[in-house]
């Protein structure tokens, strides 16, 4: 049985990103940039005024002195004016800045009296002016290499005349559950059986890492079934298995992946709940085997299947991990085995407390934590302590 660190470190020496992509803008979000992003055009374009008011010389607006106005810009086309000391432009905000002009007094600061402006206050030059390039400048770097795309990178690239972006290839993703126990939602129970769960979790789990599950299905604890929904998922980036990947009679899932020509990797990862863990490939495909019990199965996909699916997607390295916070721990927490174990909980007002059974068939429990404390083996957290909390909402 091997750790968390060296099982990961396995499973993405073995993942690599797919073949970059164009895509519209307006699709782009929650991608991976394929490639650094120069700025081409400088932010702001032109010196604009940041205010409504009047665009003046700065020296030559003594309090209560007037200036002279001599025409208004709007927000727009260029009107070209040139002013000399003693004259005023009314400027509107993101207005081009007159030539000359070194300053905008806002409007609440003048006094207007026929075609004269009285400035009733100091004025110093650059004020209220935003000089162009003050945002951005061209040549710039504005999006690196394996960086998500949020919308307000989306809106930068915009800003640049970007109607496209190179990103990361999109990963398709198939889900097999197993299990003569399982029926699907919707359908009815038998004596021993319950509805399938976690199909519905690991769709929401790949949806929101930004892949696309392209197949559902569902096979009985039967070698036969088993190796033919394995031959249909090797066509995927990814095949997620649910169940089977144990040590038990009913356990097929690795004996039906080799006699279809996959190779395993790993097996078994020292971690509470997910023990059961497979990861292998066939050609293309990588092969996560997650356990039967629900809780295993989501502790096992953030660990393991997210980075790999963020890999193929383009992602950094530094973005394959889960963001880790501080919180102080509200109860005692003891991990007497000789795994890590990750608790789950509501992280909330810098606090951070258990919620529900920690035994890895509790659903209810899972459904309503928001985050992961991870208790090495054989340590101790104290009520009170300020400890490393993983959000996971």
């Amino acid at each position: 049985m091997i750790t968390e660190e060296q099982a990961l470190a396995r499973i993405l020496e073995k993942v690599r990103a797919l073949p970059s992509r164009q895509v519209p803008l307006i699709e782009a979000r929650g991608r991976f940039a394929a490639g650094d992003v120069f700025a081409s055009v400088a932010l702001p374009r032109f010196d604009n005024s940041a205010m409504d008011g009047y665009a003046v010389i700065a020296a030559a607006c003594a309090e209560g002195r007037g200036q002279r106005l001599v025409g208004e810009q709007p927000a727009g086309a260029d009107r070209r004016f040139r002013i000399v000391p003693g004259e005023a432009v009314r400027v509107f905000t993101g207005a081009p800045i007159p030539a000359g002009a070194d300053a905008v007094v806002m409007q609440e600061d003048v006094r207007c009296k026929g075609s004269d402006v009285f400035v009733n206050t100091n004025v110093e030059p650059g004020e209220f002016i935003r000089r162009r390039g003050c945002d951005l400048s061209e040549g710039q770097r504005i999006v690196e290499t394996g960086t998500r795309l949020a919308a307000q990178t989306l809106a930068l690239l915009a800003s640049q005349g970007f109607r496209e972006v190179q990103t990361g290839g999109e990963v398709r993703v198939a889900i097999i559950s197993t299990g003569d126990e399982l029926v699907a939602p919707g359908g009815t129970l038998g004596p021993g059986q319950i509805f399938d769960s976690n199909s519905a979790l690991l769709h929401a789990l790949v949806g929101k890492c930004g892949a696309s599950v392209g197949d559902i299905g569902h096979c009985q604890d039967d070698a036969d079934s088993i190796e033919s929904a394995l031959r249909d998922g090797l066509g995927f980036d990814v095949l997620i298995i649910l169940g089977g990947v144990s040590v038990g009679a009913r356990d097929l899932v690795k004996a039906a992946l080799a006699a279809v020509g996959a190779r395993t990797d790993l097996w078994r990862v020292s971690v509470k709940p997910g023990k059961p863990f497979l990861f292998g490939h066939a050609g293309s495909c990588s092969i996560f085997g997650l356990p039967g019990n629900p809780v295993s199965a989501f502790v096992t996909f953030l660990l393991f299947v997210r980075p790999a699916i963020l890999r193929l997607m383009g992602a950094r390295d530094d973005q394959l991990s889960l963001l880790r916070t501080n919180a102080i721990l509200t109860g005692e927490m003891n991990n007497d085995g000789d795994r890590p174990h990750y608790v789950r909980g509501q992280l909330g007002n810098g606090k951070f407390s258990a919620v529900g059974r920690q035994e890895s068939h509790a659903l209810y429990g899972l459904s309503r934590a928001n985050a992961l404390l991870r208790v090495p083996p054989g340590e101790t957290f104290r009520s009170g302590e300020t400890v490393p909390i993983i959000p996971i909402d």
